[in-house]
């Protein structure tokens, strides 16, 4: 059910990811998958196209995405969404950017660091103050310090009013249990503040780790929280442009749905077809995926132990993202090493954690075959 792109088919499917590197160089930066669609999304589209549809979407917000979403948060993460609580937007950026200028005051916001670089410069596209909330790169395991959060919060330390939350969170691979979400509610609740969370990768826990706990199916969340969420990540379906606003409350709701037209990026009638199907249809080609990259993880951490034996990788719970700390073999810009001596292009830690040196991205979701190569190359960059 899952089929992997030839080089030639990734290179015309996929023109970041594939069309910005030389001929001789493996890509594994862009969180893009070398993957076929599912059969699935890509015959509703195409039908989509051959009735005609490439006007403007339905601007009334109404149509079947709302319970298709539904549907899909109940089956998979146990949580009950109220369909008309489900607003289309553009992406998922333009939507942690929607959520922040209708919804949030015009006060710092918590970002967490590494974190993912359009989301890492969108307090200040918005005009706001980003305070980060960082990780320790020498930590056994990335964790939330809800006691920095909590000064982050206080009117009398940084005054921050918003935390822009990533769960699963990219890069590092975490899938936050529900004890950890908890703990940070309670954080908020007690500041009075309001969280954004980006669960665009929700669909893509892996096998081992924790569950995907949706944050707004916490209890006490649904007054001060909104998620951003899409099928486009999971379904490989960027391009297609549709992602969605979740309300947690009627309140919430009822604003997000008098934003003006202008505010809020119109989205693909293409994409609300491909989200409609990848959420009712999906479901098998997404275990499958779940079940190659489960495969891919453990391939990884055997290339890397046998290629790279002091390589240090976190551990992925969740996405097809592995975030590398590379800093024993003292290269500060690993990827730029990499890219220059061995021709595979990752994605450079530094773009994720300003300042930080030693570390890189490294996309998973493609052959078993590409992935071996790929870490092969990185050896080369590195050692020789």
């Amino acid at each position: 059910m899952l089929r992997d792109l030839t080089d030639t088919e990734a290179r015309r499917a996929l023109p970041c990811k594939w069309g910005q590197v030389p001929d001789d160089v493996l890509p594994a930066w862009v969180a893009e998958m070398d993957y076929a669609p599912a059969p699935v999304v890509t015959e509703a589209v195409a039908e989509a196209v051959a009735a005609g549809m490439t006007g403007y979407p339905d601007f009334a917000l109404g149509g079947p995405l709302g319970d298709a979403y539904a549907g899909f948060a109940a089956r998979h993460f146990g949580h009950s969404v109220d369909p008309t609580g489900v607003i289309p937007v553009v992406d998922v950026t333009a939507g942690v950017r929607l959520a922040l200028d209708a919804l949030s005051e015009e006060a710092p916001v918590v970002m967490t660091l590494p974190g993912y670089p359009p989301l890492i410069s969108i307090a200040e596209v918005t005009g706001r103050k980003r305070l980060d909330l960082e990780v320790d790169p020498d930590a056994t395991r990335a964790e939330l310090d809800l006691d920095r959060l909590d000064d982050l919060l206080d009117p009398a330390g940084g005054g921050a009013r918003t935390v822009l939350l990533t769960n699963p969170h990219n890069p590092w691979g975490r899938a936050f249990t529900r004890a950890e979400l908890e703990g940070l509610r309670d954080v908020v609740l007690r500041r009075g503040a309001r969280v954004v969370a980006d669960e665009i990768h929700a669909p893509l826990v892996l096998p081992g780790g924790p569950r995907h706990t949706p944050y707004l199916s916490l209890p006490g969340t649904a007054g001060h929280a909104v998620a951003v969420v899409a099928a486009s990540k999971a379904f490989n379906t960027a391009g297609l442009r549709c992602a969605q606003l979740v309300a947690g409350d009627p309140a919430t709701r009822d604003t997000l749905r008098a934003v003006p037209a202008a505010r809020n990026d119109s989205w693909s009638p293409l994409g609300v077809v491909a989200a409609v199907a990848a959420y009712t249809e999906g479901d098998p080609w997404l275990a499958a995926l779940i079940e190659r990259l489960d495969a891919q993880r453990s391939l990884l951490a055997e290339l890397l132990a046998t290629h790279l034996p002091r390589a240090r990788m976190r551990p992925l719970e969740a996405t097809y993202l592995a975030w590398l700390d590379l800093r024993a073999y003292g290269v500060d810009d690993p990827a730029a090493r990499i890219l220059e001596r061995g021709r595979a292009r990752l994605a450079p830690g530094h773009d994720y954690h300003p300042g930080l040196t030693g570390h890189v991205r490294l996309n998973i979701a493609t052959s078993p075959e590409r992935l071996t190569e790929v870490v092969r190359r990185m050896a080369t960059g590195l050692t020789s």
